[in-house]
């Protein structure tokens, strides 16, 4: 889908026609040059002046897919009663951008019809009242609107909005069910759907061997090839890398067929395969598509969301799990991996294709995998559980680090990183907001954008930062359970 935002200015009649032309005009001009500064295009719509024309603007931004969201500014002093009806049934992101055309007062020039032509600081308050007075959910932006840190902004909130527009047409494919007797990877798939948008339903395993077998040497060997180029090879072991190619293939041509943008399956349920898919899970994420392991379809969609979200649609975004902690005083670290399935778009150099022996589940052969070491930079941990009655979205700060130790028996994907405030800390946090062990990592995605996103999807954020501490989040989850309870 190639997303666009559309712009709508307020403004009223009382100005006459010059000045609604002058409005028009530099209305044009904005969204053609911030189209061109940001990372998909502002389409100039109206300049409306009565409920009507924004309400109109609405209906049509609500029925057309492409629009991802409306982004709002008051030039003049535009009232903000006939805005009502139109907001009130907007169901897209709402931006207001309070900026105004002129960058400073020009002190010989300012006079009465100066005022009244350039008067935002007027508009932009009553247009925002009446947000408030709605209780609408929007992102507020103030600010120059051709300063570079309101375009930085304005591209956050874009990329949160098509966080918002990828999902309601989300389909999870499942391959099983999930791991037996986990309550995390479990929740309400209808109230997800009602939600969220989120299709997710569960296809046999067997549907996925039969689809394999229909996979041809000439379709292996083109994607063998590509492994080849675009990854190095430690292994002699070209079977396991072509059973991979094999079930790569086979589950692209199922999710590609059904619409299916994510996927799940689970080491307990391989029955008729040879090979849990590792290699095959990894160069499908760095595709775009999402991904949870042991049936975990929220960390899923919620993986193929954050990747829609970061640059160019499969930004640096994966599939993570907490597995171990390192607890040495002064250098308190997280070791995040799973068995094979982390992205390689968070990878710090070219990963390596290996074979080695799985020690759990059911396979019959070993499994290749991409085997690396993640990037170091700042970087969120993402969690999405379901609190029985409302949906929950924690994000934790992290800062990733080059892994302190090579650890060279330990042929997976791994990333280390300081959890903020501190480890122990941020752990304690993390276990009493409920938070899972399966996360997507991203280093391309903010809090400030999850934040805007749960805000636009009316489901409750809690975040983790430097400044956090257990007694306070205690009670910030305890006024979070009485607000969300009457919500």
């Amino acid at each position: 889908m190639n997303y666009e935002f559309w712009f709508a200015v307020g403004s009223q009649f009382l100005y006459g026609p010059e000045v609604l032309e002058t409005v028009e005009t530099r209305a044009r001009e904005m969204a053609a040059e911030l189209s061109g500064l940001l990372p998909y295009p502002l389409i100039y719509k109206v300049t409306a002046k009565t409920n009507k024309e924004i309400t109109d603007i609405v209906k049509e931004a609500n029925y057309r897919s492409e629009c991802a969201g409306i982004v709002t500014w008051c030039h003049t002093f535009s009232p903000s009663k006939m805005w009502i009806n139109g907001l009130a049934s907007l169901q897209k992101p709402w931006c207001h951008l309070a900026t105004q055309y002129n960058r400073e007062i020009p002190n010989d020039e300012i006079d009465m019809d100066f005022m009244n032509l350039n008067q935002a600081a007027h508009g932009d308050r009553e247009h925002g009242f009446i947000g408030a007075r709605l209780r609408k959910p929007r992102k507020v932006i103030a600010g120059y609107w051709q300063d570079e840190k309101v375009h930085k902004r304005l591209t956050d909130w874009m990329r949160a909005a098509v966080g918002v527009a990828v999902p309601r047409e989300m389909k999870v494919m499942r391959f099983g069910d999930n791991m037996r007797e986990v309550a995390v990877t479990e929740g309400d798939k209808v109230e997800a759907q009602r939600k969220l948008g989120w299709q997710v339903n569960t296809w046999a395993v067997g549907d996925l061997v039969k689809e394999m077998s229909a996979v041809t040497e000439e379709e292996v060997d083109v994607l063998y090839n590509e492994y080849l180029a675009q990854y190095d090879v430690n292994t002699d072991n070209t079977a396991a890398i072509r059973y991979q190619a094999r079930e790569e293939i086979a589950m692209k041509k199922m999710l590609d067929r059904e619409g299916c943008k994510a996927f799940t399956n689970t080491f307990q349920d391989l029955y008729g395969m040879e090979q849990l898919p590792g290699l095959a899970t990894q160069h499908l994420t760095a595709q775009g598509y999402g991904y949870g392991g042991e049936g975990d379809w929220k960390v899923s969609a919620m993986t193929a969301i954050l990747k829609a979200m970061g640059d160019g649609g499969t930004g640096a975004s994966g599939f993570m799990e907490d597995y171990t902690y390192h607890l040495a005083e002064g250098q308190e670290y997280s070791l995040g991996a799973h068995m094979l399935e982390v992205c390689p778009s968070l990878a710090s150099d070219k990963p390596r294709i290996e074979t080695h022996h799985l020690g759990i589940g059911m396979n019959e052969k070993d499994p290749a995998r991409l085997v690396f070491e993640g990037k170091a930079g700042k970087a969120i941990v993402v969690s999405l559980i379901d609190m029985g009655g409302r949906l929950r979205l924690i994000v934790q700060d992290i800062v990733a680090v080059k892994p302190i130790m090579p650890m060279p028996n330990l042929p997976v994907a791994r990333v280390m990183w300081r959890a903020m405030p501190d480890l122990t800390t941020g752990v304690e946090c993390w276990i009493t907001a409920g938070g899972a062990h399966h996360t997507v990592l991203s280093y391309d995605v903010t809090a400030e954008q999850m934040r805007d996103w749960a805000r636009m999807m009316d489901i409750e954020f809690v975040h983790i930062t430097k400044d956090s501490t257990p007694e306070k989040l205690e009670e910030d989850l305890l006024v979070k359970d009485l607000v969300w309870k009457f919500k």
